[in-house]
């Protein structure tokens, strides 16, 4: 699978809040290894809050939360477009309060103590492929349907962790009150305000 990037395209899939909330939910299926439900969990709330694009979020330690996990830092070295000559060399995420309580809970009891946020059954750190691979078989679970630029739907293929960084714009542009493309482009991080508006302009309400 080829690796996902920052497009000067438009944004082609994306899931609705709805949608989220149903990922989340079928992580919890009985389907999935009691002890991953949590984890798998954590990845998409903070995915979903953060909009980190997944190279980022398997790089995360747990000392990058603080604050009682009600923040993430973001040193330079983990972040694709950081440091530039208009960004500091790191960044803080203020996180939800809902994402900060699914990291406080998955972390009490988590059955792998180890440096990385998330591990994997077989290794200290989660791979970029088993995010995404735990992300297709979630959205199957859920039977989760993502929009497309087209105005079709997808099918549980297409949700990946790039898409749910397209949501993080989508849910901000529709379903938040006063935030415009500069807001979205400060989350996501990305290079240039010019980036934001090839890849999301047409999420913006007319």
């Amino acid at each position: 699978m080829a690796a996902e990037t920052d497009s000067n395209i438009r944004a082609k899939v994306w899931l609705e809040p709805d949608q989220v909330e149903a990922l989340r939910n079928a992580c919890y299926d009985n389907e999935f290894a009691s002890y991953l439900q949590q984890r798998n969990d954590a990845i998409i709330a903070l995915l979903y809050d953060a909009g980190l694009r997944v190279g980022e979020l398997v790089q995360v330690d747990v000392e990058m939360l603080r604050e009682g996990r009600a923040e993430l830092y973001l040193p330079a070295h983990i972040q694709k477009d950081y440091p530039n000559d208009n960004s500091p060399t790191a960044v803080t995420i203020e996180l939800g309060s809902d994402t900060s309580r699914t990291l406080n809970s998955y972390l009490a009891s988590r059955w792998k103590d180890t440096e990385a946020l998330f591990p994997s059954r077989k290794a200290d750190r989660i791979t970029e492929q088993g995010v995404r691979y735990m992300l297709h078989g979630v959205a199957e679970a859920a039977d989760v349907q993502p929009w497309k630029v087209d105005g079709s739907r997808g099918d549980a293929g297409d949700v990946t962790p790039h898409a749910l960084r397209h949501s993080v714009a989508y849910r901000m542009l529709h379903e938040e009150e006063g935030n415009t493309l500069y807001d979205v482009r400060n989350r996501l991080r990305h290079r240039s305000l010019q980036t934001t508006e090839r890849v999301y302009d047409h999420f913006q309400k007319v």
